[in-house]
Order: C-alpha cells, then sequence, then structure tokens
C-alpha cells in the first residue's frame, strides 16, 4: 500500500527554520520523483521543490531558492525539506506527492503530474 506521510510542521516566527519530513511506503523514494508542495485557501497548489528520481536532480521554485533545500534518504525511505530565513507569506499546508513519470524536468512544478499525495502539514510563520 502506497503511502506518504508528513511531518514536521509547526508554528515558526520569521527568520526561523523548519524541517519536514516525508515518509513513504509502498515504494522506494528512489524510484521516484518527490515533490513538495504548498496551499493555501482560496489559492492553487503550488510547487514548491522537488528531488528527481535515481539522479536526485533537485529543483525549487524562485521564492523558496537559497533558503529551502530538499533532499533524500533512501535507507530511510525518506524525503526531507528544510526551511530557513522562514517568511509569513511561506505559511501554507505542506504536501509531499510522488510520480513515476520518467522525464519529469521542467514540469516538475505541475502538481496534476504526482498521483500520490500525503495529507498534509501546516506551517505558519509569524511576523
Amino acid at each position: 500500500q502506497v503511502q506518504l506521510v508528513e511531518s514536521g510542521g509547526g508554528l515558526v516566527q520569521a527568520g526561523g527554520s523548519l524541517g519536514l519530513s516525508c515518509v513513504v511506503s509502498g515504494f522506494s523514494v528512489n524510484d521516484f520523483s518527490i515533490g513538495w508542495f504548498r496551499q493555501v485557501p482560496g489559492k492553487e497548489r503550488e510547487g514548491v521543490s522537488c528531488i528527481g528520481r535515481r539522479d536526485g536532480t533537485t529543483y525549487y521554485a524562485d521564492s523558496v531558492k537559497g533558503r529551502f533545500t530538499i533532499s533524500r534518504d533512501n535507507t530511510k525511505n525518506t524525503v526531507y525539506l528544510h526551511l530557513n530565513n522562514l517568511r509569513p507569506e511561506d505559511t501554507a499546508v505542506y504536501y509531499c506527492a510522488a510520480t513515476e513519470a520518467p522525464f519529469l524536468g521542467i514540469n516538475w512544478y505541475r502538481y496534476k503530474e504526482y498521483l500520490y499525495w500525503g495529507q498534509g502539514a501546516q506551517v505558519t510563520v509569524s511576523s
């Protein structure tokens, strides 16, 4: 059974840091591209970052580049998103998602490319 479970969200002050984890079961994270998305009420789900299947190429939205870091631990079948220098506009529910699409590449931010989703983790950044 495929399952993605996020953890690590919470409340933090602007400028602070948080770490999100996405624990995967049912497949190997090395065989799927894993993306992180976020969503606020009334807005479309936004691609934040992605780590590509096999070669581990990483992608970031311009809004988080230099502040967020995605990584993968194949031994723990877990993908991480480390959020630094957080801003109030980073407040959202963060989701991890997985796709087996072989040539995701520059389309990594398209949420419709992803088949499996976690339940989400709330990140709230106070000013």
